[in-house]
């Protein structure tokens, strides 16, 4: 892997719409090469390369990247990130070159524990809720805690729970179950060994994401998604139902407090704290009356967030990665931005996000017009279709307006039919 070239190797890890959106912007590079998902999905197959492999086991991530002689690495879920792969890969001296998009270990802590991420918005005056945690031998003190708080009650575990460890609760007895969920019957196992407890803020949920090499930073499309289950934000929360591009209530004004209040502070909070961070930050905020707050920082893109931002990209995507480890070309480099809206929308299998039946037969893909399609849950068996996970595919229309989009990405999931399919009908409503 020691060879200089005009054209790279990439290879994503994930199989998700997330991984697969990730693919078809990086698919249109004239810098691209040969291009990789492990371990894909039926549609990353379209457009890629898949390759069944254990992204969670180390020997296979580095035998697959030497014996594809990898330029690129992009990290697209969590887990790999918060478990050090990227330290893994530094300290391998069987790997050299490699140009890894995704943080460290100590920098994916931001992600992979609430309670830290808490202590650091704190310790550098980063606005969020106020906020105590709780160990598993202080399930009394959580209890007490709650009852000095007025509804409605925050509480997250600590540890990684697929976007599901946060519980928004009405009432105190509902809030009592929760911790007693997390804590005694260890709902999300060790993740929730530790919980947080926060104040509720009243507002509206928006997305911001940034691509750093640690000194400087580029603002990506902003995006706002739709968490729980049931129309009107309600049910359950889940790794998302949708999301528009970009917020319509996002304005100079609001976006310069969210840099010179938010972005800038957790850049120079890493730096103070020795953390090398290189990757995405996704801040999930919150506009309280014109003044943001974080709800939570991950350290990938989001998903279904990516499958609205990326299609709004117009510049060399792959050409910003590539550059990640070189500041003066990293800084130099421009993003340039669509001004078109666009919009997804998920469509799930019956029962997610709990329990839900796979194998069932997905009809009218090859319908889809002037819209696109991605993957997730899904698999292709014998030239069919077939549902293979509670997120199956996602439909993203691109248009001059939000109401255009959201017109083209409902007319066309109406088109797919497998048993059970469901979908919320009222993305983007409350915004357009």
């Amino acid at each position: 892997m020691n060879r200089k070239m005009n054209t790279i190797n990439t290879l994503i890890l994930g199989s998700g719409g997330r991984e697969h959106a990730i693919a078809y912007k990086i698919s249109q590079s004239k810098l691209l090469k040969n291009l990789y998902v492990a371990p894909g999905n039926s549609g990353t197959y379209n457009i890629a390369t898949n390759l069944v492999i254990d992204i969670n086991n180390y020997l296979e991530v580095k035998a697959i990247i030497i014996e594809k002689n990898i330029d690129l690495l992009i990290i697209g879920p969590e887990n790999p990130l918060v478990s050090g792969l990227h330290n893994k890969l530094l300290n391998d001296n069987d790997i050299t070159n490699l140009k890894i998009i995704g943080p460290k270990k100590e920098g994916a802590k931001l992600e992979g524990s609430k309670f830290f991420a808490k202590k650091f918005m704190e310790k550098y005056k980063i606005p969020t809720a106020e906020f105590r945690s709780f160990e598993k031998k202080e399930f009394s003190d959580a209890i007490d805690y709650l009852k000095t708080l007025s509804p409605p009650y925050v509480v997250k575990a600590d540890g990684l729970a697929a976007g599901k460890g946060v519980f928004i609760c009405k009432s105190l007895k509902e809030a009592e179950n929760a911790v007693n969920e997390m804590i005694n019957k260890s709902k999300f196992g060790d993740a929730g060994n530790t919980i947080v407890i926060e104040s509720f803020l009243d507002g509206t949920e928006l997305s911001v994401f940034i691509l750093t090499d640690g000194h400087s930073y580029k603002i990506l499309p902003s995006a706002k998604d739709y968490k729980r289950i049931g129309e009107n934000d309600t049910g359950l929360n889940t790794g998302g139902m949708g999301a528009i591009s970009p917020v319509p209530f996002l304005d100079e004004k609001l976006m310069l407090k969210i840099k010179n209040q938010i972005i800038e502070p957790t850049l120079k909070g890493l730096k103070n704290e020795a953390i090398d961070f290189s990757g995405f930050i996704f801040f999930g905020l919150i506009n309280v009356n014109g003044n943001p707050y974080v709800i939570e920082y991950n350290v990938r893109l989001g998903d279904p967030e990516t499958q609205v931002i990326l299609p709004r990209i117009k510049s060399d995507f792959l050409k910003l990665l590539i550059n990640i480890d070189n500041q003066s070309e990293f800084e130099k480099n421009q993003l340039l931005i669509n001004e078109e809206a666009t919009s997804t929308v998920i469509l799930t299998s019956g029962g997610y996000p709990e329990n839900y039946q796979k194998g069932a037969h997905v009809k009218g893909v090859e319908d889809v017009k002037n819209a696109l399609i991605f993957h997730a849950g899904m698999k292709k068996e014998k030239e069919k279709y077939l549902t293979n996970g509670g997120r199956v595919l996602s439909i993203t229309g691109q248009a001059p307006t939000l109401q255009q989009a959201l017109k083209i990405s409902y007319s066309n999931i109406k088109k797919i039919k497998f048993n059970n399919a469901y979908y919320r009908k009222d993305i983007g409503f409350d915004v357009t």
